[in-house]
This record gives structure tokens, C-alpha cells and sequence, in this order.
């Protein structure tokens, strides 16, 4: 009773200061122990000349508050871009794209991380996610694969991570036998664009022929997916969650989640009515968008810890239905992180930190949205702030453990307190392969269990 007393409470101004987490991190996926980090048996490059011990140097193209109090922090010490006198460099991706481009002749030595995996767009790319997910799927089923079970309606019962999703235009012809046979709400979006710009809502197909015509001298990609118009709803509001994935490696796959996450809320309650299909502030979760909004809080900023939102189902829908949900978001995102394993160049000077987008539905459940490869570092309050610089530090405590100098060939562990508010999600190094846990014959496609210090 009183937890369900704190979690309206919560709902209804959507501030709360959170529950902290305790307890050691405890591997997902029936994973005991941590991840390893620092070997991969794919590289771009190698060689030495920095030092395996001394102060470590940084250097960012990408000045965010953050950021750089982190680093600062730990007296690690600046140095300029433009050179290759660094051990830590935070890049955008495209700084990484032209370190890595054939032309540049860049080589990264053994104490050299980058944040970005060469080829991170096949993840974090809206088109490339949906056809590497798909293809994952038929690979599953060419293989014999449990996981490519179907239900008696033909849909994946354990792979069905996105809504149904086309490539527009190459996929138009797919999308309009489709919408035929089940129409209803579907949204656009532009593959290679973030922060809810050029996103629309569509129902009738006339709707997406006026596009067209005025869509073509932009050479546009678009991905059209089914509306999910059923969402589940906190204080009347549609929301999604924001979720931080720490990937070290994709081969062997190595990935840890953390508790820092958090809701975006809309300003205004949802309807599913076509009257609201052109506001926006209805639909879409981004802050970048909502914070225009005339109904907008800046002192929360329309966020909520992920922490108050498991108190919030285990106190209105039980702790059973709460870590139900809990297994079902990891379960997406690893299998996300697999349906693109081999195509990823796992470089094994880079990690990178995944800003993962998910929706629930009012059936409790998850459904992946998008996957971020620059997630924003921007604070919109004080707790914002508090939160991505604690995501930022243990990651860091992850990469350099003790305050090491990186060392791509240093097999390390890293312990629960060095992990931080991290906990492993997966790491294949510490899983035989007899052991890959599959769905059982009812269909249970949970397969990834852990006694979340989420709640």
C-alpha cells in the first residue's frame, strides 16, 4: 500500500528524487559474474608508443558539461585533437568516420579508445536497425532457431522487437498491400534524423501519395511504422524510456545496462483521436520538442527516473508484472545487439554508449523505437545532470578500471563496485555456448532474468 501511495504520487507531478539502487550488479541473461572488457579479435589496427602507465590524456570535439567535469575529475590531462597524443578521445561520429576513413592513414596503438564503433549507423540508423533485425530474424529461421518461433497470426513470438516497419520509398508497394489488408495509424520518420524532426503521423494512403510527390527532389529515406495507438499511460500521458547500454565489445558480445535511466513524458494527454494527429505534443516524447510546449515543467523537465517507474508498476501492477517488464526490455536489447553482431566492425580500441528509445504498450509490453549512438549529454535540471555524469563515470570506471591507462590486450573483470550503475546484460566470453539460454514451449521468450537493483 505504500509503495503503491508513493508511486501516484510520484505519477501525478512526474518529479520524485528516485530510489537509490543497492546491492552488488547481478549479470542478465543468466549470466553470473561481470564482463570483461579489453580484448577483441578484431582491430583496425595496432602498434604501440603510449606509455602502459602515467597520467592518462583526453581530448573532445564535443564540449558538454558532463563530459568534461568528468574527466577533469579524475585530473586526467587535455590534450589537443589534432594530434595522436591522446589515450581517451570523445568524438562525434563523424570525427570517427574520418579517423577511420582509408584515406587518413590514422592508426590507433594499444592505450588509444575511441567512442564510437566504425560502423555504429548499422545499429543506430532507423532503416539499417529494421533490416538488420529482419534479416537476424530470417538467418534465426534459415537456422532452425527457436527464437524464430511464429504465433497462429504469422508474428515472431520471442523476435518481435520493433512494430511492423517499411523502407520508403523501396518498400512502398510492401507497406500499401499491408495497410490494405490492416489499416489503421503509421509513422514517418526520416532514417538518418534525430530530436522528432521530420516525424508525421499518416492513416489514410492519400496522405503518403502528397508526400511523395513532394518528397522526391529530397532523396529521402524514410521508415514507415505501425502507430502504436494503445500505449500505456502514466497520468493520462504517453511516455517512452530512455535506457544507457555500454558495449565494449560485439565479438565476443560484451554489454552492460544501467539503472540511470529515465521517462520522457508528453505535455498534453493522449488521445487516440485523428483531431490530435497533427499536435504533436500529444505523439512525441522528445524534449527538444516538448520543451516548446506551452504546459511545459522545467523544474523536472517532464522526466522520471527509471527507478520511480518501477515503483510505480510494482506498486500498481505488482513486483511480478514490474520485473516481468524489466526482462522484456533486456531481452529487446540484446537481441537488438545480436541481430547486428556480425556486421558490426568490433574494433577493439572502441566502445560505445547506446541511448536506447523504447516504448510500452498497454499491455506491458516493450517495443523498440530507435537506438541513439550519440545520446544527448545536454542537463535540462539539476537531476538530469546528476544522472549522465554518473553514466558517463562508471562507464569510464569500466574502460579504465583503478584509473588505468587503456590497454586494448588487458583481459579485466570488472568488479560490482567498479561497475557502478552498471550491471552486465550479456557477456559471451563468461557463457558457453550449451548453455544460451532459448524459450521454452509455452512460449515464454524471457529467457533474460536477473534480480534487477532497478526496484
Amino acid at each position: 500500500m505504500a509503495a503503491t501511495a508513493t508511486a501516484t504520487a510520484a505519477a501525478t507531478g512526474l518529479a520524485g528524487t528516485g530510489v537509490n539502487a543497492t546491492g552488488n550488479a547481478t549479470a542478465a541473461g543468466g549470466l553470473v559474474g561481470a564482463a570483461t572488457i579489453g580484448s577483441s579479435t578484431v582491430g583496425s589496427s595496432s602498434g604501440g608508443g603510449a606509455p602502459s602507465s602515467g597520467r592518462i590524456k583526453w581530448c573532445t570535439d564535443l564540449e558538454k558539461q558532463s563530459l568534461v567535469t568528468n574527466f577533469e575529475k579524475r585530473h586526467w590531462q587535455r590534450t589537443a585533437r589534432d594530434g595522436n597524443d591522446w589515450n581517451i578521445y570523445w568524438a562525434t561520429v563523424g570525427t570517427v568516420h574520418r579517423l577511420f576513413s582509408p584515406d587518413s592513414g590514422f592508426r590507433l596503438n594499444d592505450h588509444q579508445l575511441l567512442n564510437h564503433f566504425p560502423n555504429h549507423y548499422e545499429l543506430t540508423r532507423k532503416d539499417l536497425m529494421v533490416k538488420n533485425i529482419k534479416r537476424y530474424r530470417r538467418d534465426c529461421e534459415r537456422d532452425g532457431s527457436p527464437l524464430a518461433a511464429r504465433g497462429p497470426d504469422g508474428s515472431y513470438l520471442h523476435l518481435d522487437l520493433v512494430p511492423g516497419t517499411y523502407m520508403l520509398p523501396s518498400e512502398y508497394g510492401l507497406f500499401v498491400d499491408e495497410f490494405r489488408r490492416s489499416p489503421g495509424t503509421w509513422i514517418m520518420k526520416p532514417a538518418g534524423a534525430a530530436q522528432g524532426r521530420g516525424i508525421f503521423l499518416v492513416n489514410k494512403l492519400a496522405q503518403l501519395k502528397r508526400w511523395s510527390r513532394e518528397a522526391k527532389s529530397q532523396a529521402k529515406t524514410y521508415v514507415i511504422s505501425r502507430y502504436l495507438d494503445a500505449p500505456l499511460l502514466i497520468g493520462g500521458k504517453k511516455f517512452d524510456l530512455r535506457l544507457y547500454v555500454l558495449v565494449t565489445s560485439f565479438r565476443p558480445l560484451r554489454a552492460y545496462i544501467s539503472r540511470e535511466g529515465f521517462c520522457r513524458f508528453c505535455t498534453v494527454k493522449y488521445t487516440a483521436s485523428t483531431v490530435s494527429m497533427d499536435n504533436m505534443y500529444v505523439h512525441l516524447t522528445n524534449v527538444s520538442l516538448q520543451k516548446h510546449s506551452e504546459t511545459y515543467n522545467d523544474v523536472h523537465g517532464g522526466k522520471w527516473t527509471l527507478q520511480n517507474l518501477m515503483l510505480y508498476m510494482a506498486g500498481t501492477r505488482g513486483s511480478a508484472a514490474a520485473q516481468q517488464l524489466h526482462d522484456d526490455m533486456m531481452w529487446v536489447i540484446l537481441q537488438s545487439l545480436k541481430s547486428v553482431q556480425n556486421v558490426m566492425v568490433s574494433d577493439r580500441h572502441c566502445y560505445e554508449i547506446y541511448g536506447y528509445d523504447i516504448i510500452i504498450d498497454a499491455a506491458l509490453k516493450p517495443w523498440l523505437i530507435e537506438v541513439n549512438a550519440s545520446p544527448s549529454l545536454s542537463a535540462t535540471t539539476i537531476a538530469d545532470r546528476n544522472m549522465k555524469h554518473t553514466v558517463i563515470n562508471d562507464a569510464m570506471n569500466i574502460l579504465c578500471p583503478d584509473g588505468q591507462m587503456p590497454d586494448v590486450k588487458r583481459y579485466h573483470v570488472p568488479t560490482a563496485a567498479q561497475m557502478g550503475s552498471f550491471e552486465v546484460l550479456y557477456d559471451e566470453t563468461l557463457l558457453p555456448a550449451a548453455n544460451t539460454a532459448k524459450p521454452g514451449k509455452k512460449g515464454p521468450r524471457r529467457t533474460v532474468s536477473t534480480s534487477s537493483t532497478w526496484r
